[in-house]
Parts: structure tokens; C-alpha cells; sequence
């Protein structure tokens, strides 16, 4: 069995997906350092307005890392996941598509 062609559309989501995903996951990871950031810096500071400041600064930035990265991936992903269909249904037609023994 040899795969001579790959449904663009249908990588570019399956790909947009694993990349929002993946997204997500990093996004959550930096929002906890980010509060965890926002925390040492609120019972580092000098004032109490500048450690609510400093505290307010770093849950925001951990919100928008939550919000902003799985769109960021899961778009760059898709284009990405479309390009490399494109460039790999190219390719298989010059060279050959990929071998796979299934039983």
C-alpha cells in the first residue's frame, strides 16, 4: 500500500488541532509561572499598591497566555499542517508516495 496523496484540508485541521492543544498546555504552564512571578513580586515589593499592582500584572498576563496561545498555535497550525500536505502531495508525486505494510 503506498499513500500517493494527503487531504490538505483535512491535515491542516487534524494538525491546527494538535498544535491549539499543545497550545493550551503551554499556556497553562505559563500562566502558573506567571503567578507564581506575580506572587514573589507582591511579597517582594515595598508598597502594598506596588505588590497589587505587581500580583494584578502577572494573573493578566497568565489569563491572556491561557487565552492567546492555543488561537496563536492552533492558527499557525493549520497553515502549517496545510503547507506540508501541499509540499508532501508534491513530493509523492515526483518521487513516489510512502510505503505502508498494514495486516
Amino acid at each position: 500500500m503506498v499513500v500517493r496523496s494527503i487531504g490538505v484540508w483535512s491535515a491542516a485541521r487534524l494538525y491546527g488541532g494538535l498544535c491549539a492543544t499543545l497550545g493550551l498546555l503551554f499556556g497553562a504552564i505559563l500562566a502558573l509561572i506567571a503567578l507564581a512571578g506575580g506572587m514573589a513580586g507582591a511579597a517582594d515589593s515595598s508598597g502594598p499598591a506596588a505588590g497589587l499592582a505587581s500580583g494584578a500584572l502577572g494573573a493578566m498576563f497568565g489569563v491572556g497566555a491561557i487565552i492567546v496561545l492555543p488561537i496563536f498555535y492552533g492558527v499557525l497550525g493549520v497553515i502549517m499542517g496545510a503547507l506540508t500536505a501541499a509540499l508532501y502531495n508534491l513530493f509523492a508525486g515526483m518521487f513516489g508516495g510512502i510505503e505502508v505494510d498494514i495486516q
